[in-house]
């Protein structure tokens, strides 16, 4: 089986480090990529699209469309060896952003659908 450590690090009920399956590694790894703040990574500074900064920004499609380059810009940045990105659709609805991502995994080429949500 391949297993990896699961994103946010827990520990499981036998008391050890909790891993999780490739497929749930990978939208760990999204979501990494959408909520970490630009900066917020000693060592990797550049990181990150800072999605949850933009719930404070006014609710217009103009934010919805620099969230959709954002996100898009980000995952094709950080995540390229691992899937390639084929759609954002961004929705701002009251208070809460809704991001969807369409996107093929690299290691079986099988297409995906995720949502997101910051809010």
């Amino acid at each position: 089986m391949d297993s990896r450590l699961d994103y946010p690090f827990t520990v499981d009920r036998r008391g050890r480090t909790a891993t999780t399956d490739k497929s749930d590694h990978l939208q760990d790894m999204i979501h990494a990529v959408l909520f970490t703040r630009p900066g917020e990574r000693v060592n990797r500074p550049d990181f990150g699209c800072g999605l949850a900064a933009l719930l404070f920004q006014p609710n217009t499609t103009v934010l919805a469309g620099e969230t959709r380059l954002q996100v898009m810009s980000a995952l094709q940045r950080w995540l390229a060896t691992a899937i390639t990105v084929e759609r954002v659709e961004v929705q701002a609805a009251e208070e809460r952003l809704v991001v969807t991502i369409e996107y093929i995994r690299l290691d079986t080429g099988q297409r995906v659908t995720d949502t997101f949500q910051a809010g």
